[in-house]
């Protein structure tokens, strides 16, 4: 058996058993593939995968098993390479990051000068995506560092902690009635059109189950996943926008005289955790560490190789 037999196994569960897609993701051949499962699943003395004709169509028991062995040594393969890396090249090399919009755009800058700075021989590469989309990036090992307000936690697979804690805001143009009110009310908020992140992103839930419990319905008019695009369409006057704080807090739209102005709602909506995540298991190169330093006080080397080691999946500070 060998590593290539390895990877195509894996490949071939992500990519729902379709060889054809499977083949191309790796660049090889259909056939090279079904040969090489074959041959792994004879010396194993099992049948990874249950076919019909020459078609997979599922993993079967025994094959789960071997799976799961898989990717305990391909994730090790994976960390040697990292180990050299680190012991050839202690202040080079590419973090890779998954986030959401929101993370790349207001949290993200001043952590990835400050690598930059301390690291210069370090490039970022930043992928951003759905919460969902984070997580899945940090498990496939296209991300190192996965940051997220939502469903991080929910993946077995990765390591969490808690990076920081924020509330919503609601934005509104200077002139609008409510603007003059320093602590809003849900009722307040149900009777405005209101602007806000699509259901998926940026604490979204917790403002839905929040009008819920008070049996409001709000007015929602245009959903979105871009914190300034929700205060451009606040700025056209198409309603009161909810967003996350890190979007308010540096805009110069908000100083004051300025066209905007927010209000907390962390009384109406709670606060959000916005967590750091990574593979279980993986191999942590020291930039990764001191980029995690950089993000929250919270965290340090010694914590994040304790939540690592640990027996949980959720680590809580």
């Amino acid at each position: 058996m060998n590593l290539h037999q390895f990877r195509f196994v894996q490949e071939a569960v992500r990519r729902n058993l379709n060889l054809t897609e499977t083949a191309k993701a790796l660049f090889t051949s259909q056939p090279g593939i079904s040969k090489a499962i074959l041959e792994l699943e004879e010396e194993l003395g099992v049948d990874i995968f249950a076919r019909h004709g020459k078609r997979l169509k599922r993993v079967t028991e025994p094959g789960e098993q071997v799976l799961k062995s898989i990717e305990i040594i391909m994730r090790e393969v994976h960390n040697l390479k990292r180990i050299g890396e680190e012991f050839s090249k202690q202040d080079a090399g590419t973090l890779s990051i998954a986030t959401t919009h929101t993370q790349a755009r207001y949290v993200l800058p001043a952590p990835v000068a400050q690598l930059r700075k301390r690291f210069p021989k370090v490039n970022i590469s930043l992928h951003q995506g759905t919460p969902e989309q984070v997580a899945q990036m940090v498990i496939e090992e296209a991300a190192e560092i996965g940051l997220a307000t939502e469903s991080l936690a929910q993946f077995d697979e990765l390591v969490t902690m808690p990076c920081y804690e924020w509330q919503h805001m609601a934005v509104l143009p200077a002139a609008h009635p409510l603007a003059r009110v320093e602590r809003l009310s849900l009722e307040q908020l149900a009777g405005e059109p209101l602007i806000s992140y699509h259901p998926s992103f940026t604490g979204r839930t917790k403002i839905d189950q929040a009008f819920a419990l008070k049996r409001l319905k709000p007015n929602i008019v245009l959903e979105a996943i871009d914190s300034d695009v929700i205060k451009t369409y606040v700025r056209l006057g198409l309603g009161v926008g909810i967003v996350a704080e890190m979007a308010v807090r540096e805009d110069p739209a908000f100083a004051p005289g300025g066209e905007l102005v927010w209000r907390p709602t962390g009384h109406l909506f709670g606060q959000n955790v916005a967590r750091i995540a990574f593979k279980r298991g993986a191999y942590l190169r020291n930039f990764v560490y001191a980029f995690a330093e950089s993000l929250s006080d919270r965290l340090n080397r010694n914590l994040i190789v304790r939540a690592m080691g640990s027996d949980g999946q959720h680590y809580e500070l």
